[in-house]
């Protein structure tokens, strides 16, 4: 039998080992990355072992009485070692919808791990919760750019990335303590004018998950005169580059700052990693989409994928 387990930080190692092994790891399911906000979200990660065989990870936090996907992480769902087939997946979610009913659950909320991620097959879980009874919750629109076989950008992104270079503007990877603090606080006066909203991460923190994962966390930016007029903070995956944040001030913005470094990152990742994920282009769960977002998006050659969430009423 299936049995689940709450995970412990005596499971740490554990943890790591089988996520770094598994069908769809990301280093953002590494503990190291995990906890780091321990202080904002309750843990309540699950381990499904069969006897002593682990089988599967569960990243999830509880708030009230849901038990979700991990808050602080972009994805989640289940963690599959190559061993794990669709019986077993099935018998996890069984074993998991007893496990949250004993424990006074009233609904679970399962972000996905979209295939872009994987490196192999791993959908089970999404089986599971359809077999289940579970209901899709969010989509949530993404773009994303085939870098293996990348369609041609739009004429205006072109014209963009011509009018920063004759400007002047460079573009340089960059990582010290004060790169981090310098591109969050772009970030923030940028979100704040047109959103009213700040960064998830504030610099101490990003730069403190970057000194944790050196390969995985990188800021690449753009100057002029000096300054720093505008960038995106990447997510290094295996087979996969996220652009976590993109910022771009005023002047950025008239000169197509942001077009370069998009254009840089593309031409530096090209032939090394198989997909750019520019992140979602929605809002208010996947009902609205932001129009303008997702055009600029595409016209470097971006395309949908979605991002699913699903819920289950206990």
């Amino acid at each position: 039998m299936i049995h689940a387990e709450r995970y412990t930080p005596a499971d740490q190692e554990r943890w790591n080992r089988f996520n770094a092994e598994s069908r769809n790891a990301l280093f953002m399911f590494d503990r190291k990355y995990m906890d780091y906000h321990q202080d904002r979200f309750r843990d309540h990660s699950l381990l499904f072992r069969e006897g002593e065989e682990l089988l599967a990870l569960l990243p999830m936090n509880e708030s009230g009485d849901t038990l979700a996907s991990h808050g602080g992480l972009t994805y989640g769902g289940l963690i599959t070692g190559p061993r794990l087939k669709q019986k077993q997946a099935l018998e996890c979610m069984e074993e998991l919808l007893r496990y949250a009913r004993e424990k006074g659950f009233r609904e679970i909320l399962w972000k996905c791990i979209p295939f872009l991620y994987w490196s192999q097959p791993a959908e089970e879980d999404q089986y599971a919760l359809f077999r289940c009874g579970a209901e899709l919750f969010k989509v949530e629109a993404s773009t994303v750019i085939s870098l293996a076989d990348p369609l041609e950008m739009a004429t205006l992104r072109k014209r963009k990335i011509r009018q920063a270079d004759k400007n002047g503007v460079t573009v340089a990877e960059v990582s010290g303590r004060e790169d981090y603090e310098a591109f969050i606080a772009l970030e923030n006066r940028v979100l704040e004018k047109y959103h009213g909203l700040r960064a998830v991460h504030s610099a101490a923190e990003l730069y403190l998950l970057h000194s944790r994962f050196p390969e995985n966390i990188r800021i690449f930016a753009a100057f002029l005169a000096g300054a720093m007029i505008a960038g995106t903070v990447v997510f290094e995956y295996d087979r996969v580059i996220h652009t976590q944040y993109l910022a771009a001030d005023d002047t950025a913005r008239q000169i197509g700052a942001l077009d370069l470094v998009v254009s840089r990152v593309i031409d530096r990742y090209r032939g090394q990693k198989q997909w750019l994920d520019f992140g979602i282009s929605t809002e208010q769960g996947g009902r609205v989409l932001n129009e303008g977002l997702i055009a600029q998006k595409e016209g470097f050659g971006g395309r949908t994928v979605v991002y699913k969430t699903w819920k289950i009423n206990l």
